[in-house]
């Protein structure tokens, strides 16, 4: 199919009873809840354990900042390339957010894909806390908090940026226009969107743990369970939601001319 040849794709229903009855949409809620778990095992065990290997003093030993965005990057790279054709690998409740506001999902898939995403959140931080229950209260359990010096609003412009960021390259990874175009590409996109995941950990660990994703900020703050993790848990959910809407806003309706082709069909309209 050539870009000439091209047509977007109809949006989802809004509000789409008929998923309820099919097999395919319960597959793909296990998929985001197994997913959402492997994730969060794997990056609290990463973080866990380098904060236990520098307790010694030396800085420099353990996987160290980069190992724990590889840890985090990396597993969405993997976890998207085996659940993409399941579940569309969201694996994160603002990804979700904003694929629902670009009407990629209807409203029952988006609060169900939520609600998976935070059960398999709290799944994974409780089998990481289970295997190493001592080191996890030691360390902080992966939960996120503002570090000490940065305020509320820049731990909120982190969570929205970096989230941005993260949404923005699940658009333009998952294009259909693009994939049309590049066969190639539904391959290649869980790399671009691992990377950005990685990225984001790079420039915001020393800010706030690198929340964008509500899910993961849960389930670390409800297994942690420490009144710091909670005052702060509202802006590992505000930022990220509002981060979401500005990436599908602006992919969707400036990247893509949205709202000059939805003008341009009521003139048309008009005219007849």
């Amino acid at each position: 199919m050539s870009t000439k040849d091209y047509q977007d794709p109809p949006p989802t229903p809004f509000f789409d009873l008929e998923e309820l009855s099919k097999w395919s949409f319960y597959r793909a809620l296990l998929a985001e809840f197994i997913a959402t778990m492997l994730f969060l095992y794997i990056g609290v065990n990463a973080i866990i354990g380098y904060k236990s290997q520098i307790a010694g003093g030396d800085s420099c030993a353990g996987i160290g900042l980069l190992g724990i965005g590889w840890a985090f990057g990396g597993m969405i790279f993997v976890l998207v390339y085996c659940t993409a054709g399941i579940s569309g690998g969201h694996i994160n409740p603002a990804v979700t957010f904003g694929l629902f506001l670009a009407r990629k999902v209807s409203l029952i898939r988006a609060v169900l894909y939520m609600v998976a995403q935070c059960l398999g959140a709290i799944c994974g931080v409780a089998i990481s806390k289970g295997f190493q229950k001592s080191y996890y209260n030691m360390y902080g359990g992966g939960a996120n908090e503002l570090s000490k010096g940065y305020s509320v609003g820049t731990g909120l412009a982190a969570e929205i940026i970096g989230t941005f960021v993260l949404v923005y390259t699940v658009f333009s990874a998952t294009d259909p226009k693009r994939n049309a175009r590049d066969s190639f590409v539904p391959v290649l996109a869980p790399l671009p969107i691992g990377f950005a995941v990685f990225m984001v950990h790079m420039g915001t660990i020393p800010i706030d743990g690198t929340g964008i994703n509500p899910a993961r900020s849960l389930g670390a703050a409800i297994m942690y369970n420490q009144k710091k993790a909670w005052d702060d848990l509202w802006i590992f959910w505000v930022g990220p939601f509002i981060g979401a809407a500005i990436a599908a806003f602006y992919h969707q309706f400036i990247l893509r001319a949205g709202a000059v082709k939805a003008i341009g069909s009521f003139r048309s309209q008009s005219v007849v």
